[in-house]
């Protein structure tokens, strides 16, 4: 009967060990991102310049997720302060953790944007922010002009590949969240 008890203990051993060295594994693989997307080649166009604030991209920010979420493909939430703020919620185990991450925005030349991580809150676990990022950019279907780029620790919003009613285009042209000064460009097609 000792005997048994013993090779039951081994192969509950063994199993735990197994199990362990996965999730070292998974959690500690190294994370492939794509490349950075290519800005598209801009058509002959009339050009609208817009200067906005935070208030008012907020609105626009919340009538799109609550669009998103209502095809269910959505379940965090975005907002403009002096960062880019984006709160959700990741499954670790069984549990559902609530997470923040803040970033700082950077109009490109292009007309991009890259919002570059600048804070984490995840629960009281400290997690390392390429992580939270893949399980965000896993657990959520975002738009295919946002990429979310977890071993640069970025997220690129392609707003040439944004699409927009009348075949407009978008151009960030500046964004400074702390003087809430945001201004874009407007591109509606003559061709």
């Amino acid at each position: 009967m000792n005997k048994k008890w013993k090779l039951a203990f081994l192969g509950l051993l063994t199993l735990n060990v197994i199990i362990v060295l996965i999730l070292a594994i998974a959690l500690f693989s190294p994370i492939k991102d794509e490349p950075l997307p290519k800005a598209q080649p801009e058509k002959e166009a009339v050009e609208f310049h817009v200067q906005s604030n935070k208030e008012d991209l907020n609105r626009v920010i919340k009538t799109f997720i609550e669009k998103e979420k209502a095809k269910g493909f959505v379940d965090y939430n975005v907002y403009l302060r002096d960062q880019v703020e984006l709160y959700g919620d990741i499954a670790v185990f069984s549990e559902r953790i609530n997470y923040k991450l803040s970033f700082e925005p950077e109009a490109l030349k292009n007309g991009n944007v890259i919002l570059r991580q600048k804070g984490i809150k995840v629960g009281r676990i400290n997690l390392p922010v390429s992580y939270v990022l893949k399980a965000a950019r896993d657990a959520y279907q975002f738009p295919d002009w946002v990429k979310i780029m977890p071993n640069d620790e970025l997220i690129y919003i392609s707003l040439d590949k944004m699409k927009l009613e009348s075949d407009l285009k978008v151009k960030a042209d500046r964004i400074d969240l702390k003087k809430d000064d945001i201004r874009f460009t407007f591109q509606l097609p003559t061709e």
